[in-house]
């Protein structure tokens, strides 16, 4: 047994005409198959088809809903023999609806009821534009969505980048500063129109690439900062890496890995606000084949000092 067409359209029994023409635009809008490629979509556009054209016709709705799946079987004159007392014929049901229609499925152009029947041909031309004066305009295309990967320093400095989807090729403007799952939108690029309908956008979800360098968390960078021994017992002013080039950061004295020195506004830009920081994260690096010299020196140091970097812990 099928579903019930009320079902099917998502509206109530006692639902108005009105009610089921717009239940069944916004599911046709969904599901036609020019805006909806999921293999599916085609058999719900069909099932939401044939529940249209017997809830829309006035007297196909009220045999439907006297009996049921048996209505297509119904004579013209149903009423005449009910209301003579004729107490049903041909052995139908003259009680109230129970579940829906025979199931058959039709092919696109297939009429429903014989001549009194609605060509889905005729009626989805008149909702797409196609000139059969049903009043519904043209249906705009779908909106898509693809990825568009970027290395850090891609979305650092934004610019014009050209990229190729099946087979088309597009020039993207990328603002600087774009963050990872942010949308670029192409206008107009998305699935094409019904009825004359305008094209849908595409819509170029971006995704930021993991760095060797670079950690993002939204708008802030963090970079390590390799230092020497001496310079993170003494201090000094090194250079450190950024996604817009080389800046200057001042290490205190006494610094140990893991100390993070912000510098503000460095960080990703943002074209509507503030730019986010940068953190440059201290990673104290020891000479990985000292010289005889350095060895001695080293040596001096341990036997002189009393640190013990294990004290407490």
């Amino acid at each position: 047994m099928a579903r019930d067409y009320y079902e099917v359209l998502g509206v109530s029994r006692d639902a108005t005409a009105d009610q089921i023409q717009q239940a069944f635009r916004t599911l046709a809008r969904k599901y036609h198959p020019d805006v909806n490629h999921d293999p599916a979509a085609e058999d719900r556009f069909k099932e939401i088809n044939e529940a249209y054209s017997v809830l829309s016709d006035p007297d196909t709705r009220k045999r439907y809903d006297r009996f049921g799946e048996d209505f297509r079987h119904v004579p013209d004159d149903w009423e005449e023999r009910v209301g003579a007392g004729a107490g049903g014929f041909g052995g139908f049901r003259t009680g109230g609806a129970s579940g829906g229609p025979s199931g058959a499925r039709v092919r696109y152009g297939q009429g429903f009821g014989g001549a009194g029947g609605i060509n889905v041909d005729d009626l989805f031309g008149s909702l797409f534009g196609g000139g059969g004066g049903g009043g519904f305009g043209p249906m705009p295309g779908a909106d898509q969505e693809a990825v568009l990967e970027l290395t850090v320093e891609e979305a650092y400095r934004g610019g014009k980048r050209q990229i190729s989807l099946d087979g088309r090729n597009y020039t993207v403007n990328i603002p600087a500063g774009v963050t990872d799952g942010q949308r670029i939108r192409l206008a107009g690029e998305g699935g094409r129109g019904s009825g004359n309908g305008p094209a849908g956008d595409l819509y170029l979800v971006v995704r930021i690439k993991p760095h060797r360098r670079f950690r993002l968390d939204g708008r802030d960078i963090t970079v390590d900062l390799p230092v020497s021994p001496w310079e993170a017992v003494l201090g000094a002013t090194v250079a450190v890496r950024t996604p817009g080039g080389e800046a200057k950061v001042k290490v205190p004295p006494g610094s140990s890995t893991g100390r993070r020195l912000r510098l503000r506004g460095e960080g990703m830009p943002n074209p509507k606000g503030k730019p986010g920081d940068l953190y440059a994260e201290i990673k104290i690096m020891v000479p990985p084949k000292p010289t005889a010299r350095e060895r001695e020196l080293f040596e001096q140091l341990a036997a002189v000092s009393t640190f013990d970097p294990r004290k407490g812990r």
